[in-house]
């Protein structure tokens, strides 16, 4: 199975996830700044002084990525308003050899609570086995973070185990909770997804 991904964009039943635009840039910055507060607390990256330059340039290595066959961001949009970014889920390779790869996903915090995040996840993880052809996917969630947690579980992940100190988030370490899927439990689950319009 070919690895190249398309970059025409997906469909929930509510949602489009297509790959980032240049001119994506403030629509994006805008949503970082109004999650800052809690997306410091777990991403290295969501720092106090984030500024639109860091936007701009995660938008550059974003396509840098996909071109590259590496990594592939989404961005989070609804049907009915484009300009909106709710979130970003992304999948990328840890081996081809293996076919291993691995997600992450945030969504805005004042659109939490409301589904998105488990909605767009079930269909990136429907890209990750059956376009890309991954054999396994997994995603590391800090640990304390019962929201992604929860998205985890409901999409059939299997907890793992514990990653002691993985990431420095200001001047903590946090310890992550891994959470694996295999293709033939997809196989499984994705069938759950379908009548929710998710996949």
């Amino acid at each position: 199975m070919s690895t190249m991904l398309s970059q025409h964009p997906r469909f929930t039943s509510r949602f489009v996830l297509r790959p980032f635009r240049r001119r994506d840039v403030s629509s994006v910055h805008d949503a970082v700044m109004a999650s800052l507060p809690e997306l410091s607390i777990w991403l290295p990256w969501a720092v106090e002084d984030y500024t639109r330059n860091i936007t701009q340039q995660f938008i550059r290595d974003s396509l840098t990525a996909w071109n590259g066959d590496r990594a592939y961001d989404l961005t989070i949009r609804s049907r009915d308003n484009h300009e909106h970014h709710f979130g970003t889920i992304s999948v990328w390779w840890t081996s081809k050899p293996h076919l291993t790869g691995e997600i992450g996903y945030w969504v805005r915090s004042d659109s939490t609570g409301e589904g998105i995040c488990t909605e767009t996840t079930a269909r990136l993880l429907q890209i990750a086995f059956e376009e890309l052809g991954m054999h396994r996917v997994s995603v590391r969630i800090a640990a304390g973070n019962l929201a992604s947690e929860r998205v985890a579980q409901k999409l059939g992940f299997v907890r793992e185990g514990l990653l002691r100190d993985e990431v420095k988030v200001g001047s903590s370490w946090l310890d992550h909770t891994i959470w694996g899927l295999l293709d033939r439990e997809w196989e499984i689950t994705k069938h759950r997804h379908k009548p929710e319009g998710w996949a």
